[in-house]
């Protein structure tokens, strides 16, 4: 995708135009984030099997890969890791991707004239020739039913799985405060539409391995609570890593038990990576202490109550950095 596609108006392209250009194109890649989640895959797979049943030639592509924890959602097997010989395609997807950086391998390799993007982060740059950011949308599955709904695309109980496992993840299971009424009503018409809620959220949620477990384990040995009792972190070595032979998946959701210290406004998830890099985690409990502002000034991004940044230095270091500039925040709040 070209840089010098990035858009400078603030107004988003309609349901409408965003349709007329799915429709039009033959040949399309769907991308999304590099470490992805329920709602990139979600959106991913839910457009491409909408898409193939308009006899859309569609490619679904991730850096990573389809993880283990959702081999289960319909229609994975579509879900491939980017190839530089692929011919160009007629029209690129980029769905819950707040900057292009973030595409990866994806974002690089796929060569098309024309570019969609659609996305809930609200510090997505809105790159792209047509645009779609809802900050207020809890996740980009939400962004998809309202399109697939509005516009007449195909709907079936795969699609709806798939949407739903978006929605739910991105929402921990209807339970952050980003979910709204029309997050709820949406999550009936999906059931209606033949999700089986049990079967979907356990295998989500309860059908982990017990190499998670022990990094927990480990985890819960490294935390730290700062800022008279506000601010909760934990940290991940390489040498861990290496030693539980954890996966990048395993990691989704562990923050969660720092946030739901009785106190805790600010959770943190340090993550040491091999390029002398630290992959930082935030979640907060409220708006008065924007995790997304503080990532920021260390080159991140996100949301208000969920954010992260991979910031260069030692794992001591960034713990030390970012930690004094939550706490700031935080003691300046309190």
């Amino acid at each position: 995708m070209s840089k010098s596609n990035a858009s400078e108006s603030a107004a988003n392209s309609t349901f409408p135009e965003i349709a007329s250009a799915l429709r039009a194109a033959q040949r399309i890649v769907i991308v999304s984030h590099v470490r992805p989640d329920g709602d990139a895959f979600g959106s991913q797979l839910a457009l491409a099997l909408s898409l193939r049943q308009l006899g859309k030639d569609v490619a679904v592509w991730n850096e990573d890969g389809l993880l283990d924890k959702y081999s289960f959602i319909p229609g994975g097997e579509l879900l491939h890791v980017p190839t530089a010989d692929a011919a160009p395609f007629d029209l690129g997807v980029a769905l819950d991707t707040a900057g292009q950086n973030r595409l990866g391998l994806a974002g690089e390799l796929a060569r098309a004239p024309k570019w969609i993007n659609i996305d809930h982060h609200p510090t997505n740059p809105r790159y792209g020739d047509l645009v779609f950011i809802d900050p207020t949308a809890p996740a980009t599955g939400q962004i998809l039913f309202e399109l697939i709904s509005s516009e007449d695309l195909p709907m079936d109980a795969k699609i709806a799985e798939n949407l739903f496992v978006a929605i739910s993840t991105d929402t921990g299971s209807f339970q952050y405060p980003n979910t709204t009424a029309r997050t709820f009503e949406i999550g009936a018409e999906l059931v209606k539409c033949g999700v089986d809620v049990g079967r979907v959220s356990q295998l989500l949620y309860e059908s982990y391995p017990l190499r998670r477990a022990e990094l927990l384990r480990e985890l819960l040995g490294t935390m730290r609570i700062e800022a008279n009792g506000n601010v909760a972190a934990f940290s991940l070595s390489l040498a861990v890593v290496e030693r539980l032979r954890v996966k990048a998946e395993d990691n989704e959701g562990l923050i969660d038990h720092l946030r739901a210290i009785e106190g805790v406004v600010v959770a943190v998830f340090f993550e040491e990576l091999i390029e002398g890099k630290v992959r930082v985690s935030m979640r907060s409990k409220s708006e008065t202490a924007d995790v997304s502002d503080i990532c920021q000034r260390f080159g991140g991004g996100g949301h208000k109550l969920a954010a992260g940044a991979r910031i260069r230095g030692s794992l001591a270091e960034v713990e030390e950095r970012v930690l004094k500039a939550i706490s700031d925040v935080v003691n300046c709040n309190s």
